[in-house]
Parts: C-alpha cells; structure tokens; sequence
C-alpha cells in the first residue's frame, strides 16, 4: 500500500504500475483521503485572515496524493478493469463523492474562500489568478454551500447514489458487451467480409476453443461486420443485439437506472436553485443556456435536413436497383453505405487500409506534432505500464527538456471498455518554481495485428487516432500554474477543439505524404487515392450530421425538462428523435440504456459540444488553409494560445487571441458539403 500513499520513486515519477497490488487500492484511497481531509483542515483553521496564497492556491494544491492514486485507479478500471476492480470501485466512490461533500459544504471554508473572493477587485489578480478564484467560488456556490443543512444533507445523497448508479449503468453496459457474442461455422456467412476481419474473427474463435469465427459487439468486430457481410439476417442479429445491450429482461436492465439518474440529477439543480440539470450545466459552457444550445442543434438541423432526405432517398433507391430492398432498415444504412461509395468513388477502406499501418500513422502524428510544435516523441523502455500491449514515450522539445511522458494503448481486449479516449495520470502545474510536467494516455480499440499481417487501420480509424492524439497535445503542452486549470481543464464545449482540428491533417495530401506509406513496398498513398478520401469526406454528411444531432438532441430533451414525467424510456426516447429518424424503429432496441457518454461520462447537457466544437474547428483549420497546413506562425498562435492555456481564461477570449475573430459556422457548412 505505502507505493500508493507516498511520492513515487520511479523515473520522472511515472506510475509504479507493476508494483500496485489490488488489495493495496482501499487502504491507500483511506489513507490519501485522510491526508487530503488534514490539508483542507489546515487550510480552515489557520489563523491568518484569508487571503489569495493562503487559501485559493492553498486548496488547488491540496490532494496530491489522492488526485494522482484517484487518476490510476480509474483510469485502470476503463483500459484494464476486473470484477474484483469493479467491486473496489463500488466501494472507493461513495468514500471519495463524500469527501468531495465535505469539501463543497464546508462552511468555515467557504467563508474564507467567500472573504477573498469579496475583495477580489483589490488583490490586482493575474487572468489566471482571477479565473482560479471564480471556479473556487462556484465550486462552493454550485455544490451547495449555501443551501440550509436539510438541503444539504440531501445534496449528499443525492451525489452518493449518483456516483453509485452511473458505475453500475457503465458495468451493465460492459457486461452485456462482453457476453454476447455471434458464432459462425458456415464459411458461406462470411462472404463480403475483408480477409483481414475474417482472419481476426478466426483468432476469437480459437481463443474461446471454438470452431469456426467469432464477432462481437466490440468496434473492431463490430463495425466491419454491419458494413461488409453480405448475409441480411446475420447483419439484422448482430445489430439488434448491439442495439439492445441494457433493455433486456435481465440483471443488467438499465432502464430504471437511466431514469434514476436524470430524476436525481434534475433534483440536484432544483436544490441548487436551477430549472433543470441543463440550466445548471451550461451556466459552465461556452454555450450558457438550454435556449442557445437547443436553437443551434435547431438552427444545424434546419440546414442538414434537406441534405439528408436527399441522402437517404438515394441510398434507398440504389438498395433497392442492387438488391430489391423495398425498406431500408438500419442494419443495412452501413452496408449499402459503403456499397455506394465504393460505386461512386471506386475505393473503400480495404483498399485504403495497406496504406494505414498502425506504426506509420502513430510516428506521422508524431511529425506533424513536430513541425507544428516543435516537439519530438522519443519511445522509451524503462518505464513502467500496466499492459504489455501499452508503450511508452517521453516527449522533448528542441531543447531536449521533458515536456511530457505520453502512454499509448492501442488494442481491444477483455476488461478494457469500448471507444477511444485520452485521459491522464498526472497533470501539469508549477509549485515551488517548478513546471511539474504532465503525464498523458490515449487509450483506442483498433484492429489488432494477425499472424500474417500488422495492424492495419481503416481510415475511420486514422482519424480516430488523431483526435485523442489532439487531446493528447492539450495535456502535453499545458504550461499553467494551477492544476485544476491545466490542460483538457476548459469548458467542455472548448474542448473537443484540439482533438477534432487535429483530424484535419488526415485529408491533406502534404501530410499524407508523411505517413500514408503500403506496409510492404513503402509506396506513397497515390495521389488518386488522396482525391477520393477527400471527395469522400462529405460523402452522405447530411445523414451523419442528423445523426449526430439526434444525440444531442436526446441529451437535452432528458436534461433541459423535468423528468419526472417520464414513464417508458423507449416512448420519451422516440419522441425526443422524431424530427431526425431516417430508418424504422427496432422495437427491442434502445439507445439511452446504453448511452454511455451522458449517463455515465460527463457529457450530459453537453452531447452538442461535438458539433458546436465542429464549427470551431472547421473555422480554426481554414486559417491553416489560408497560411499553409504546417505554417509555424498560426501554429505558435494556436499553441500559445489554445494549447498551452488549459482553463486559465474564457475560452472566447482564448480563441479570438488564436484567429482574431469569434468562428463563423460557414465554414463548417462549407466543409460538410452542406452549403
């Protein structure tokens, strides 16, 4: 246990991973919570009045320990998880949400936090300093300080049982991926598939002592599934299976959970004085209030529509001149997708994917990090990880000063949750003078290599990795003072800019050139090729636009009203997707269940940020166009100020220092074909 409660004695003060035994988790949360508990004492109880040093900066810098024992453990219970994890995690969040309770609802800290916060306008704070001072404030004010002791008695109810339900929703949803699977023993099946998929479904089977191929509801397995194989039926079985994770008759039902947690947390706003979960959310958004993010979805939609009609009748058309398909149904929106673009493209992702091994793209995002931003990526051995399949870099600048340890874990496995995302497992801030440097992960469920051939990407995937690597650069070349403030610590609508600019790079020949290489003759992706992708890129974006707001959509409609209303999950959710459904409804399918990102990420109220950050990013990447993609001038500014500013001021703000000027959605519009 003493490995989880003291400073770490390893190489840049990285993870001891295989060092930390699972008994050890418990006694350490207890012990770092007890030390975290005597900071916050002395922080309350010390004599001197209250001033900037003493008490703001004082309670960011507070829990060390438990924030860093906080960020291994949960981010091990995602990328490496176990039942006995699972348990440990059931029984550590109540400790640390009441931890959190007694922080927010302490009344003695909060009259010093309140007393600094009165005289504000005479402590001649820097922007970083000042916005520090707001979040603390609001982190009181939000989470109830002021609320009478019955309210605030119930607050931490309210937050247990939360903290419970969203851990159970996100097991549920894991079991039911992990225990279904399609077993094929007819080769006749399989026609359609990529040999390369063929062959990963053979390696399952063999690894279950099955005959035969094995698909299963992870993305890998998946998504090449519903887009290639010829046989209706088996595409209809799998995605109704894929469909109904958590709306079964059985103990991993999410039905009631789902409802629980929007009733909870629309009680929660209310005692905090806010209409609904979404008024008391966007209060902390770039977007501000249910109105302004329900007109822009509205105002998106407006403008995707037609398109999508248009799309969709298309799409219907051809399956019906190819196959006689008299109705599309949505286990054939993939399939007969990529049927047509192939038609009118003439190349699909098989053709794309000898292009794309996984090792080029990684090192190409590398390159590009280093004209952009000067940094070089450096694999290195001796540093610990907690898969073998993870490998580790220490990232440098020109200088060769450390500005990060960056962790990539690249392959699906049991015990590791679908998607792709970046996190950390320790941020950066500066103390005592020095810039503690951050150490970041992106972890992905790619197509792993087989016997005969590497990992070989699809596209899809390409770009993929170029978002969490996006993010990956926002932790990296933070450079704040405070912690809470660093890196991916902005406004969530801001920040899913870093990642989604970084996409850009993949459509562009000068960076294809870079990384885009046949993994056997080294031959540069052809030219025609980099046509087609870009031609491409807009290819059905009406539907995929619809499609996306239909989320956020969905989102707001459980969080901007009162929920109480609710009876049957699956009737509110068809009514919420009235205005963008395209296919038939399944009847036994039902997306909330299992819409892991607001019910149990932290996306909920914010599943529009994806689009809203869309029209930033779109904007962002045409002054690249406008300079050069690789031009060091626009990349400075983005660096200095996107990248390395964290939360330290309004995003706005940050952005128009960036390009000189608020974003404009044409250029989105443009982009997506729409205009």
């Amino acid at each position: 246990m003493k490995i989880l409660t003291e400073k770490f004695n390893t190489k840049h003060n990285t993870a001891p991973f295989s060092q930390i035994k699972l008994e050890d988790y418990q006694p350490a949360f207890e012990e770092n919570i007890a030390k975290a508990r005597a900071e916050i004492d002395a922080i309350t109880n010390n004599p001197e009045a209250p001033t900037f040093q003493n008490t703001i900066e004082a309670l960011d810098y507070s829990g060390e320990a438990l924030d860093r024992l906080s960020s291994i453990f949960f981010n091990l219970n995602s990328a490496e998880t176990s039942d006995e994890m699972q348990k440990i995690a059931q029984a550590v969040s109540p400790l640390l949400t009441a931890f959190s309770n007694d922080i927010a609802l302490n009344e003695d800290l909060f009259k010093r936090v309140k007393a600094v916060y009165e005289q504000r306008s005479n402590l001649n704070l820097s922007p970083e300093q000042a916005t520090l001072l707001d979040k603390k404030f609001k982190s009181f004010s939000r989470n109830g300080a002021l609320l009478s002791e019955d309210k605030k008695t119930r607050l931490r109810e309210i937050d247990t049982e939360l903290a419970k339900l969203k851990l159970t929703y996100g097991e549920n949803v894991l079991a039911e991926t992990n225990n279904y699977h399609l077993h094929i023993t007819n080769h006749n099946d399989l026609k359609g598939l990529p040999e390369g998929t063929i062959e990963a479904a053979a390696s399952l089977a063999k690894s279950k002592n099955l005959e035969g191929w094995v698909f299963t509801l992870d993305y890998p397995s998946y998504i090449p599934f519903v887009t290639y194989v010829d046989n209706r039926e088996l595409r209809k079985e799998l995605a109704i299976a894929n469909g109904k994770k958590a709306f079964q008759n059985n103990e991993f039902n999410n039905e009631e959970i789902t409802l629980k947690i929007a009733k909870l947390r629309f009680e929660r706003a209310n005692l905090l004085g806010y209409k609904t979960h979404s008024d008391f959310v966007l209060e902390e958004r770039m977007a501000q209030t249910p109105e302004k993010v329900k007109s822009f979805l509205n105002d998106l939609l407006a403008k995707a529509k037609p398109a999508a009609e248009k799309e969709f009748a298309q799409l219907t058309t051809f399956a019906k001149e190819l196959d006689g398909i008299d109705e599309l149904e949505k286990w054939d929106g993939a399939y007969y997708s990529e049927k047509l673009k192939q038609k009118l493209f003439d190349f699909d992702d098989e053709k794309l994917k000898p292009y794309f091994k996984l090792e080029n793209i990684l090192n190409g995002a590398f390159t590009v990090a280093e004209k952009l931003f000067g940094i070089t990526f450096k694999e290195v051995f001796d540093i610990d990880k907690y898969h073998d399949d993870v490998q580790t870099f220490e990232v440098l600048d020109f200088q060769n000063q450390l500005v990060a340890i960056f962790y990539a874990d690249f392959f699906p496995r049991k015990g590791k949750r679908n998607g792709a995302w970046m996190t950390s497992f320790k941020p950066q801030y500066i103390k005592d003078g020095i810039n503690e440097r951050p150490h970041v992960s992106i972890v992905c469920n790619f197509t792993p290599p087989t016997e005969s051939k590497p990992s070989l990407l699809t596209f899809n995937e390409v770009t993929t990795l170029f978002h969490e690597f996006g993010h990956a650069l926002h932790g990296m070349l933070a450079n704040t003072t405070y912690p809470s403030l660093s890196g991916t610590s902005v406004y969530w609508d801001f920040v899913e800019l870093p990642s989604q600019v970084m996409e850009n790079w993949c459509y562009e020949p000068e960076a294809l050139a870079i990384f885009a290489k046949h993994y056997k003759t080294g031959e540069i992706i052809p030219q025609e090729f980099v046509n087609k992708i870009k031609e491409s890129a807009s290819f059905l974006e009406g539907m995929a636009t619809l499609r996306q707001l239909s989320f956020g959509i969905l989102d707001m409609a459980f969080h901007s009203n009162n929920p109480n209303n609710i009876t049957n999950i699956k009737a509110f959710e068809k009514a919420a997707f009235e205005g963008t459904t395209q296919y038939p409804d399944v009847e036994e399918n039902c997306m909330s269940v299992s819409f892991s990102h607001i019910f149990q990420g932290g996306y909920s109220s914010g599943y529009y940020s994806y689009k809203w950050a869309e029209v930033l990013d779109a904007d962002a990447f045409a002054y690249f166009q406008e300079k050069g993609i690789f031009n060091k001038e626009v990349a400075t500014k983005f660096k200095d100020n996107v990248l390395s500013k964290g939360g330290t001021e309004l995003p706005m703000e940050l952005y128009k220092r960036f390009r000189g000027q608020e974003p404009k959605p044409e250029a989105l519009l443009k982009r997506a074909g729409l205009i």
